[in-house]
């Protein structure tokens, strides 16, 4: 069984009208896992960075590093729609720096840079699905 991007919203949709603090559902290729910030703070989730690889992405820096989304949900590059994305390429990031927005069950989740350097490549169109791991940023030191 395959699950659409829309089934994966609709899950996420009947999980957010539950009082569940933990969802599991695991088909052959597919496996999603949900927990939910039971407090009522916003939930968040430090960014994995790794080392870039030259085969995976469009010119290489050396050392470049690439941020990749702490958890599944929808990628947003701005604060609101028709706002200015947090950062472009060509700008400069500390480790505090917002780069991005995941929403997961109307929960928005602040992701900070983790790392210093300029962006040089924004890795997701806005609006998009994100899965964990995937890369949302590449980032030269």
């Amino acid at each position: 069984m395959t699950l659409t991007e829309e089934d994966v919203r609709e899950i996420l949709r009947i999980i957010d009208e539950t009082p569940l603090a933990e969802f599991h559902v695991e088909t052959d290729d597919f496996t999603l896992h949900v927990t939910r910030n039971m407090d009522g703070g916003e939930a968040s989730a430090p960014p994995r960075a790794s080392t870039g690889d030259a085969e995976a992405s469009p010119p290489s820096v050396k050392d470049e590093v690439t941020i990749e989304a702490p958890m599944l949900g929808v990628f947003y590059a701005a604060d609101a729609p028709g706002e200015p994305p947090f950062v472009r390429p060509g700008d400069k990031v500390d480790p505090n720096t917002t780069v991005c927005i995941i929403e997961v069950m109307k929960m928005m989740n602040s992701v900070p840079a983790g790392v210093s350097g300029t962006v040089i490549e924004v890795c997701q169109e806005n609006g998009a699905m994100v899965k964990e791991g995937e890369p949302l940023f590449r980032i030269a030191p």
